[in-house]
């Protein structure tokens, strides 16, 4: 991972082309493969309309989190080299055939910012900026803050394996900004939040003017444009906002859910043809820069299986999908990407002498899901709930004064 896997993407159409009248498309989700009925597209939803749940994707997100975690304990260039502080040894020669797999593990966060992009286009169609801003912390923060004191303590209490940050680096993780003000991360994988903030500033521009199929398709080529531009343009406050490594991702998951609110067309086809390519080099690059265990041709081949399986998703061929348990792995992802990686090797540190190298991965994989259950019911639930109360008390007080 970068910097290290947390709740991760080519020339474009120009704008102006946009501004031609677009075919009138149905705002109603697509469920089976079928042809959807003429519709405004740009008239704003009047409200949020409970859709039927996506299962498949709850067992996407579980998968991409289990071959993250996976790769971090079994797969990284760190745990690979000689004498190094987690198993002491390269773990190619402790399990060469879990390194074989667990070397591409790190592609399960492009699955989470593709599916980030899907989600979030879907959850807030109809919605306010209020009600956009609220659902985003009270999803995010409290696992995050749960996770921060978690993993702190793990390395105040077990040493030698990551350094624990100064208690004012700590606290100021606490507001998941720290990125931008310079400062380490608590654990290494909190930098795909650093992602998904800017992605959803950005986002908030046409949630706030209502969102339609016309808006969302404009947005995804303006910030394609700018993704594409900002390495080059030599402004590095444009490279910040646009978010190059991780735009293209984002964009492709807006696009496959156009597609399954709206059905398919060659536009959307050719947004997602092009999310592909730019997301391709962005593999390779990660390779080359950052993760050096992998190859790009295998990469490549993962990713896209993924995106042909969000397509499927998309135009309805996994409605039949409905098993509960889903459901409840889909909550314990965001828990276990938080708090696997660092407390994780932390544990097999202490641990790596004392049964097979493979049942330990197992064994701390396991005990991090149990974990994650217990963070979603105990704290996720119940702090979002006080959050969710006192931000809308809080935002309904203007209104009562004026």
């Amino acid at each position: 991972m970068r910097g290290s896997p947390g709740e991760s993407s080519t020339s474009l159409p120009v704008v102006s082309r946009f501004q031609q009248p677009l075919p009138a498309l149905a705002d109603q989700p697509t469920r089976r493969l079928r042809t959807v009925r003429p519709a405004r597209t740009d008239a704003p939803a009047q409200g949020p309309r409970r859709r039927p749940r996506l299962y498949a994707i709850d067992g996407i997100r579980l998968m991409a989190a289990l071959m993250v975690a996976l790769h971090h304990y079994a797969g990284t260039r760190r745990v690979d080299q000689p004498h190094n502080l987690v198993w002491d040894r390269p773990v190619s020669d402790i399990m060469p055939t879990v390194y074989r797999f667990a070397a591409y593990g790190w592609i399960g966060v492009e699955i989470f910012f593709v599916i980030s992009g899907f989600v979030i286009c879907m959850s807030c169609w109809g919605r306010t900026p209020r009600q956009f801003f609220v659902s985003r912390v009270i999803r995010l923060y409290p696992a995050y803050w749960f996770a921060t004191a978690f993993t702190t303590a793990v390395l105040v209490a077990l040493p030698g394996v990551w350094d624990r940050l100064r208690l004012r680096d700590v606290l100021l993780n606490l507001t998941m900004l720290q990125t931008g003000s310079g400062v380490r991360n608590v654990d290494g994988v909190y930098w795909t939040l650093w992602s998904e903030l800017r992605f959803y500033l950005l986002f908030l521009a046409v949630v706030a003017t209502g969102l339609t199929y016309r808006k969302v398709v404009v947005f995804c080529c303006v910030w394609g444009t700018a993704a594409m531009l900002a390495p080059v343009s030599g402004f590095p406050l444009l490279e910040l906002v646009a978010n190059p490594d991780g735009a293209w991702y984002f964009i492709a998951g807006l696009a496959l859910y156009l597609m399954h609110r709206f059905g398919r067309d060659l536009l959307l086809w050719g947004i997602l043809a092009m999310a592909w390519l730019m997301g391709q080099r962005e593999l390779g690059r990660r390779i080359d820069e950052v993760e050096h265990v992998s190859g790009w041709r295998g990469s490549v081949l993962i990713f896209t299986v993924f995106l042909l399986v969000m397509v499927a998703v998309a135009l309805g061929a996994t409605d039949r999908v409905r098993w509960k348990w889903l459901v409840t792995a889909g909550s314990l992802t965001y828990p276990l990407y938080l708090v696997h990686y660092a407390a994780g090797t932390t544990v097999i540190n202490r641990l790596r002498d004392t049964m097979d190298a493979r049942l330990l991965v197992a064994t701390v994989i396991a005990a991090f899901l149990a974990l994650g259950w217990l963070v979603h019911r105990f704290v996720e639930r119940p702090v979002a709930g006080l959050l969710k109360r006192g931000l809308d008390t809080s935002f309904a007080r203007p209104r009562n004064a004026g």
